[in-house]
């Protein structure tokens, strides 16, 4: 078993253009101060990252892990979550989602989904530069409209989005696999991967790929009451990231999981700061130990109430007081009677 590392920080919520938020240095004293350990890095923020010049400047990345070393800290993943949206974009969402792009590409659905495929695998060499072994993406999504089936799906709609998504992102994984580099998918309302069946509809398609793997999220399973400790049993092997974030949901008679298109402080199922909300972070971290989880602890902070500095700097300590290091002996060793196969063979009866 392995002790996870952490507490970790994902930088995209606390981002901007005020000090210390608008640079990666003044961003990183900041988490440092706090207790964090580790960063994510979200590469299309230019405030804090230049991919492009991550992707082909060896120098460039050692400047910046050596910067964030000095400060004891570490690069935990670099995410593509915005890039990633892209790479599959359902017409509906066109307008909503092209300010996730670059403004050369945006109106031009074709052209921006092929800037972001490009960005995808620039983020693969990068996280190779870095030394990094795994990434934070979103897998995008052609059939999320047609969720709720009503009216009822045309025959093989869904069959086709998925074959369609698979399409546009094996060479994406291959360009991961040459890198030595992991994709963990975050499981994500608004995605076609948001749930085990849909990954695994997925993972079929991409012929269980080695580097199509899962960023770990305990609050939007609590928002969708997916059993989010049965799905560490099921689906361990493939979980590569984790983000550590709180949620809580309070049906009503008047409302449930679909939220009645409230506000997020209104709905049902809202993101809380980490203790605020209702995930057994507790039972979580045991069987991160158990599975030998050998990633991060990255705090994402998402509260519809608390202020995100606050959530910041109650995080770290959280994350730390919930990291299991594991034990190198059994519990019962001082009653060990050691090795006698005589002895086992009389036990048994075994002549």
């Amino acid at each position: 078993m392995r002790t996870i590392k952490g507490p970790a920080i994902f930088l995209a919520q606390f981002a901007g253009d005020v000090a210390p938020f608008n640079s990666l240095e003044a961003i990183a004293d900041w988490v440092a101060g706090l207790g964090y350990k580790g960063i994510q890095i979200p590469s299309w923020d230019d405030r804090l990252f230049d991919l492009a010049k991550a992707a082909e400047s060896q120098a460039y990345c050692d400047e910046i892990s050596g910067m964030l070393a000095e400060k004891g800290l570490a690069i935990t993943e670099l995410s593509t979550h915005l890039q990633g949206q892209l790479v599959a974009v359902h017409p509906a969402y066109d307008a909503q989602f092209d300010g996730f792009a670059a403004e050369h590409v945006r109106g031009n659905p074709a052209a921006r989904q092929r800037w972001a495929v490009e960005q995808v695998k620039m983020a693969a060499v990068a996280s190779r530069r870095l030394g990094l072994s795994a990434h934070a993406s979103f897998s995008g999504a052609l059939a999320w409209p047609y969720f709720y089936p009503w009216p009822q799906r045309p025959a093989g709609l869904v069959e086709d989005a998925f074959d369609e998504l698979a399409r546009r992102w094996r060479p994406i994984l291959d360009v991961f696999d040459e890198n030595g580099v992991d994709i963990g998918f975050e499981i994500h309302p608004g995605e076609d991967l948001h749930d085990g069946v849909t990954f695994e509809m997925f993972l079929e398609r991409v012929g269980n790929h080695p580097r199509a793997n899962i960023l770990y999220d305990p609050s939007h399973f609590v928002l969708q009451q997916l059993d989010y400790l049965a799905f560490l049993d099921i689906y361990h092997e493939r979980v590569k990231c984790f983000h550590v974030k709180d949620a809580e949901f309070r049906p009503s008679g008047r409302m449930g999981v679909y939220g009645g298109y409230q506000s997020w402080v209104d709905r049902p199922g809202r993101f809380r700061s980490l203790g605020d909300g209702q995930v057994d972070f507790s039972r979580i971290f045991s069987k991160m130990a158990q599975y030998d989880f050998a990633g991060w602890a990255v705090l994402e902070w998402e509260c519809a109430l608390k202020h995100p500095e606050d959530g910041a700097a109650e995080g770290a300590p959280f994350i730390d007081r919930h990291i299991i290091r594991v034990t190198d002996k059994a519990f019962d060793d001082f009653a060990d009677s050691g090795s006698d196969r005589a002895l086992n063979a009389r036990l048994m009866g075994i002549d």
